[in-house]
């Protein structure tokens, strides 16, 4: 039976600090529609965040204001200087947490039609703004200045289904207004205080004095009355403070942008407030997704494995107890999986993911202790996957429907490094599960790869009758993701050499490679549409896993192409890649476009950029036996590049690879040994 896709986005409306951030508070019913996001300034300090519009000014419309665990604190702050709305001139994102507006005021004292006085806005996204007046005056000048504020203090949720009710009522709050409602309330105070403050309008009254080229700033907080918690940007991170340069300068700001976005986005679990993971994305998905949030610890393994650590902990402890179907299952909302197939559930992932990331973070040098703790957890897992294996030798989804070639691929690298980890720490059924593995890789071989004459390739999925959904999608990059095993070694593919050179040659071909990024869906498939976020759009997270892929299997030429077309796509978006965007193929002039409704930041896409950099160097440690090795892209399609402030076996690590593709490493802990 054919079931209902879900909606790819449902905003947000609880506080998101914990594993069941996400759920609605009211009604479930999501929106209709989502109201764009791609043209908005936005900042981010979880689980603070601020959105505003190019021009600077919150109107009090659409997703405009700023918000504390998902409650809009502030819809409404408009300026004006000298009884005029000021010209914007630039709007841009000065950093994660934090964007500047620009804007000019003619006042009239002098004639000709250049502005005399300048105003600047810092906003952050914890809710502090500073606005700087400038008088460029030949004398000096008395400013009229107002501030007009409002909110409806609304759920972020209900903002986004057009269901937020009119602004409350101000009152006067000390040097600013308050407002209040049952359950919530906020308000802003401002320094210097306002001459006047006329709370029936929202409004905040100054006259300043400016002499030429004198400036004063006005410094707005908002915040929740009551004491609340520092957001994690501001305290000690789990992410050491590596960085990139090299010959191409959009490496350095590719890997500063991630990293910034990254810890932009981690959020304390409440029950453990040590923990921290990262949240999905904003605005829509400001909480615990636990396989976005898995997939960013395990990019950012290289940055140290205290991330991945928190972030198993966390799900560890959403972990379903006891036997049955659900034992040992991480859970995860549906999501939507392209033209064809039913939505797939992303605890699944999570689960597939969790001893992955385990074994990895093992390998990075999560202390041994952290994995003994941790590791009955990855059992747990690992014998659900069992339970969850079909009578076909596939593992099914809780959603019936078409076995997912990406799915099997996860639960092959599951079982892969899952054994590796059993076995590394005495613990049972190491070859049952390195037998698990190869019977999937035969069963998949003869059920999911159609052949045809110009080689074949993998199928979307397989229906439970045996009939492969023989398209082409980006998720089929998962193939070949392996993952990390002892010695410095990758764990064997679930396809063999034959075929992982024909899907290399397919995710490289126009079909699959934009030229800014890997297709969702092949351009010549049936329903491809370069926004659809499952079917042609580019997913930043698939581009990611198969330029990693590629460089690993020796596919230097289309690892080489894929990972150029994604720091050009960059370039068009600030250096902060949202989770996916729109990408006809690549002609002189053209560029990428962004998706109206994706995330940005997103963690996965911000660890992504940390990834591919990552994996241009070939970085395979192994701590436990003291070991790393060096396996860098022979073709250096970047030129050189040197990556400092990374972390292996708990200490500084730095690599340096050369033009000719030579690596060499330049700092690393002193037991540690370059392996082969």
């Amino acid at each position: 039976m054919a079931h209902p896709v879900p909606p790819a986005r449902r905003p947000t409306s609880v506080p998101p600090q914990g594993p069941s951030a996400g759920r609605p508070r009211g009604p479930a019913r999501a929106p209709a529609e989502l109201p764009p996001v791609h043209a908005a300034v936005i900042c981010v300090a979880a689980p603070c965040l601020a959105i505003s519009p190019e021009h600077g000014q919150l109107t009090g419309r659409g997703l405009d204001g700023i918000y504390r665990s998902g409650r809009r604190l502030l819809s409404r702050c408009l300026l004006r200087v000298a009884g005029r709305d000021p010209v914007a001139v630039q709007g841009r994102s000065l950093g994660a947490d934090r964007a500047g507006f620009t804007a000019t005021v003619r006042t009239g004292a002098a004639q000709g039609p250049d502005p005399d006085v300048s105003v600047d806005r810092v906003r952050h996204a914890d809710g502090t703004e500073r606005i700087t007046l400038r008088s460029h005056a030949p004398r000096p000048l008395r400013l009229p200045v107002e501030i007009s504020l409002g909110t409806d203090l609304a759920d972020l949720g209900a903002v986004a289904a057009g269901r937020a009710g009119p602004d409350l009522p101000a009152g006067v709050h000390a040097a600013g207004l308050r407002w209040s409602t049952q359950g919530a309330q906020a308000f802003t105070t401002a320094d210097p205080p306002p001459d006047d403050a006329l709370a029936s309008l929202g409004l905040l009254r100054w006259e300043l004095d400016l002499r030429p080229g004198e400036a004063v700033t006005i410094e707005l907080r908002t915040a929740q009355e009551r004491v609340s918690r520092t957001p994690v940007a501001q305290l000690a991170g789990p992410l050491s403070a590596a960085r990139a340069e090299g010959d191409d300068p959009r490496t350095e700001a590719l890997f500063r942008t991630g990293l910034d976005d990254l810890r932009a986005l981690l959020l304390r679990d409440p029950a453990e407030p040590a923990d921290a993971y990262a949240a999905a994305g904003v605005p829509w998905r400001c909480g615990l997704a636990p396989a976005e949030s898995l997939w960013a610890a395990r990019m950012a393994l290289p940055l140290g494995t205290g991330l991945a650590a928190a972030t198993l902990r966390t799900l560890a402890r959403t972990q379903a107890d006891g036997r049955g179907p659900d034992g040992g299952r991480i859970p995860g909302p549906l999501r939507a999986a392209g033209p064809g197939l039913p939505p797939g559930c992303t605890g699944t992932e999570a689960t597939l993911a969790f001893p992955v990331v385990l074994a990895e973070a093992r390998r990075w040098g999560m202390p041994e202790r952290e994995v003994a703790a941790l590791l009955p957890a990855a059992e747990r897992c690992l014998a659900w996957l069992r339970d969850r294996t079909d009578g076909t030798g596939f593992l099914a989804d809780p959603v019936p429907g078409p076995f997912r070639c990406e799915t099997q691929a996860h639960a092959h690298r599951a079982a892969l490094l899952g054994a590796d980890l059993l076995e590394d720490c005495g613990r049972p059924g190491a070859d049952e599960w390195r037998e698990w593995a190869d019977a999937l890789r035969d069963r998949f071989h003869a059920s999911f790869w159609t052949e045809t004459p110009s080689g074949g390739g993998p199928a979307a999925a397989v229906h439970p009758d045996g009939r492969p959904l023989a398209h082409l999608t980006g998720a089929s990059a998962h193939l070949l993701d392996t993952g990390l095993l002892g010695g410095g070694r990758l764990a064997r593919g679930l396809l063999d050499r034959v075929r992982t050179e024909q899907l290399a040659r397919l995710l490289g071909a126009p079909a699959m490679d934009s030229g800014w990024g890997l297709r969702s869906l092949g351009v010549k498939e049936a329903g491809h549409n370069p926004f659809g976020h499952r079917s042609g759009a580019v997913r930043v997270h698939e581009s990611a896993v198969a330029v990693a892929g590629l460089a690993a299997a020796g596919f230097d030429k289309e690892a080489g192409g894929l990972l150029k077309g994604l720091l050009d796509a960059a370039e068009f978006f600030g250096h902060r890649l949202p989770e996916m965007y729109a990408a006809p193929q690549r002609t002189a002039g053209s560029a990428p476009l962004p998706h109206p409704a994706a995330c940005r930041p997103a963690a996965v896409s911000a660890a992504a950029g940390i990834h591919v950099l990552v994996a241009l160097a070939g970085i395979r440690p192994d701590a436990p036996a003291g070991t790393v090795a060096l396996e860098p892209l022979g073709s250096a399609p970047l030129g050189a590049l040197r990556l400092s402030g990374l972390q292996v076996a708990g200490a500084p690590f730095a690599v340096r690879v050369s033009r000719l593709g030579l690596g060499m490493v330049e700092e690393a802990a002193d037991a540690l040994q370059l392996g082969v």
